[in-house]
């Protein structure tokens, strides 16, 4: 009977012994991931950085400090320019369009329909095409020889029309917007149909009974109850919309001439094609930082930041 307490007293001491504190075990157990974060994103983030100071190109690897050398070359570079320019171009045109079609199909399928499922399965799938082959595929339809857009176009015409639409210039524009909006509307129309089926139709019932008609329910119900959700969809369409590359590659190539060029193509052809290894890394951070400063605007303006 005098040993039962220390017995007991000894297994409670053996268990607190062998208890691995929680506030260190979390770390340990996380560590891993947040070394492997750092080591695939941090590093190649800093090495560029260290080259963007420095004139490493295809026949002169010279890592010696070169001062600002790149970066003021880049307000010289008027190709440059002009590629940020064609980027915003495109940017400007296509997400209000995309905003817009995407809107206008989800408020469509709002309600129930018969194989209501199969047709928005259906209208999903271009966004589910990697760019280059949706870019490629466009390419072939605008064949100005084979393709079947030229042949509508001249059936309803009444006569043969031959559109070269990857190299003239006033088409290559509309060739690009069309393969662009026709394979990213889906998801603004995914988006934009997951919000408004979030609205409560308590909401616009009562507006309706008390006689607002669709435009003003619109506006003062539906669309601030779906505004954050837009807002995400339009930042993220952005700042995708910004970096286009696959798309134009496969279809213009940036041609005709430079005219097609965007931002992120042009730093391809200065980095792959003409090695300029060290005046790349130092667009990519201009970019980078042009980037940064439209998200966080953007941010603030919507009213996401809280």
């Amino acid at each position: 009977m005098t040993y039962a307490p220390r017995a007991k007293h000894e297994s409670t001491v053996s268990r607190q012994s062998t208890r691995m504190p929680d506030h260190n075990f979390r770390y340990w157990i996380i560590a891993p991931s947040v070394f492997l974060l750092l080591l695939i994103g941090l590093f190649p983030l800093i090495y560029s950085l260290v080259v963007s100071f420095q004139q490493i190109t295809m026949t002169d690897y010279d890592t010696s400090f070169a001062g600002l050398d790149n970066y003021l070359h880049l307000f010289e570079d008027a190709r440059l320019w002009q590629s940020i320019a064609h980027t915003l171009v495109i940017t400007v045109i296509a997400l209000p369009l995309e905003l817009l079609f995407g809107l206008a199909m989800a408020h469509l399928f709002l309600e129930k329909m018969p194989g209501r499922q199969i047709f928005i399965s259906l209208i999903v799938l271009p966004t589910v095409i990697s760019p280059v082959v949706a870019g490629a595929t466009w390419r072939l339809l605008f064949d100005q020889r084979y393709g079947p857009i030229n042949q509508v176009i001249s059936w309803l015409a009444g006569h043969e029309v031959v559109l070269l639409w990857n190299i003239t210039p006033h088409l290559v524009y509309p060739a690009i917007l069309i393969c662009e909006i026709w394979q990213w509307t889906p998801f603004m129309f995914l988006i934009l149909l997951a919000a408004l089926s979030n609205v409560d139709k308590s909401l616009t019932e009562a507006a309706e009974l008390d006689g607002a008609g669709f435009w003003r329910i619109f506006f003062k119900i539906v669309l601030p109850a779906i505004w954050p959700v837009m807002a995400i969809a339009i930042l993220i369409r952005g700042v995708d919309l910004f970096k286009i590359f696959d798309v134009i590659w496969a279809l213009t190539s940036g041609g005709p001439g430079t005219m097609t060029e965007t931002v992120s193509i042009y730093t391809y052809v200065q980095g792959f094609q003409q090695f300029e290894t060290s005046y790349t890394a130092a667009i990519a951070f201009l970019i980078v930082g042009l980037m940064s400063m439209v998200v966080i605007w953007a941010i603030r303006r919507m009213g996401l930041a809280k």
